[in-house]
């Protein structure tokens, strides 16, 4: 138990190390939660800052879920004569991943003002089963395609994982099922303004993937 809760922790701290933040003060002091939506994700530093500064964004919140997933889940503790997680060993990388994620939402090191946790969600969801993956960004870019708006398809993707899980009985059955559900009303409620943006109808669109685009107006 103690293995699992100092694992938990160090995954939380990596997940509160905001990728456009890091950025940011790296491209001299740019603070993009002051910018666009205020958010401080991908899709607001793609929209503020550009590719090369939203790709580097991306980049180091992906990279925090696989290295929570990855290396901090699987790290040995033994040597420091703590006890093994035992029967919680399976639920690690999930748990671990699903803290990055809220880390990521609710940094520490920023004021607990952090992004909405979809790229985190993509890097743990690699992390923890790579073919997972491949059903989540397919049904992203359906959403994208058929309605437009990004924000819906992170939501529909996210909850697409307990779906998933719940339809193959993939394997480890009960962590991925509840990670699936518990990420699934995280992505909802921290996309809560941009649900009711759409229904107010100011939500924006991103039109080069939509493909519904040039016949209806947005």
């Amino acid at each position: 138990m103690i293995e699992l809760l100092l694992k938990v922790f160090a995954s939380y701290l990596i997940g509160s190390l905001i990728g456009s933040l890091i950025v940011g003060r790296l491209r001299g002091g740019v603070d993009i939660r002051t910018l666009g939506s205020g958010n401080a994700g991908g899709t607001n530093a793609l929209r503020t800052q550009g590719k090369s500064f939203a790709l580097w964004v991306m980049l180091i919140d992906i990279g925090k879920g696989v290295l929570a997933t990855r290396v901090i889940a699987s790290l040995s503790l033994q040597g420091l004569g703590l006890a093994s997680a035992g029967a919680f060993r399976e639920w690690l990388p999930v748990v671990c991943g699903l803290a990055a994620i809220i880390g990521h939402v609710y940094p520490v090191w920023y004021g607990f003002r952090g992004g909405k946790g979809v790229a985190t969600l993509v890097g743990v969801v690699f992390g923890v089963e790579p073919i997972l993956l491949v059903a989540v960004l397919f049904v992203w870019l359906v959403t994208v395609v058929l309605f437009g708006f990004v924000s819906l398809a992170s939501i529909v993707a996210a909850l697409s994982i307990a779906l998933v899980v719940a339809a193959t009985g993939m394997q480890p059955y009960a962590p991925l099922l509840s990670f699936g559900a518990a990420v699934a009303l995280l992505v909802a409620f921290t996309h809560r303004s941009n649900l009711a943006r759409m229904r107010a109808g100011t939500e924006p669109r991103a039109r080069r993937l939509w493909l519904l685009g040039r016949r209806r107006a947005s």
